[in-house]
């Protein structure tokens, strides 16, 4: 009969160098974690651009014909209400002549609404309201002439005004954003 002697390991204790290879690791997943989160975070919206995220508007208080700028991530928006003379010009625009043609109805919800970022799409600039060859938008800087429907219609702006997400919240009230 063959017999070996067996011996059995007893779990080693850790050992102070153990110990410090630990708490070292440990205090660098700390530090590293402390110099990244503010990088990270620095990323983050401002509480300025949070608080612009959407807004509401009133529209019982815009008279018939009239335009009401409000503010929206710190650009301008126009809503205008517009009467049925502005609502059958921009119906009855002939859209071959447009050089971004784009119908009345895909800019609107309600016709008598119309809800557009007002950065002209040249150059950034702030048009004018209810100015210009077609009683629309007018930028003074490099001549764009927009429609009553928010539309290019003639100087170098490549596109029309562009129309933000919003949402009727009521009859009287809408929600841009």
């Amino acid at each position: 009969m063959n017999t070996r002697n067996v011996t059995e390991h007893a779990p080693t204790e850790a050992s102070r160098r153990d110990i410090l290879y630990i708490a070292t690791g440990a205090a660098a997943t700390v530090a590293a974690g402390g110099m990244v989160w503010p990088l990270i975070s620095q990323m983050n919206p401002d509480a300025s651009t949070l608080a612009l995220a959407s807004t509401e508007v009133d529209l019982s208080t815009i008279p018939l014909g009239q335009i009401v700028t409000v503010k929206w991530r710190g650009k301008p928006v126009f809503v205008r209400h517009r009467t049925p003379q502005e609502i059958k010009a921009a119906e009855d625009a002939p859209l071959a002549e447009l050089p971004d043609p784009e119908p009345d109805s895909k800019r609107v919800q309600k016709p008598e609404w119309l809800v557009i970022i007002g950065v002209c799409t040249h150059l950034g600039c702030i048009p004018t309201g209810k100015s210009g060859e077609y009683d629309g938008w007018f930028c003074p800087c490099h001549g764009s002439t927009y429609d009553v429907s928010g539309r290019i219609r003639s100087g170098p702006a490549p596109s029309n005004l562009e129309v933000p997400k919003y949402a009727f919240v009521s009859d009287t009230k809408i929600k841009i954003g």
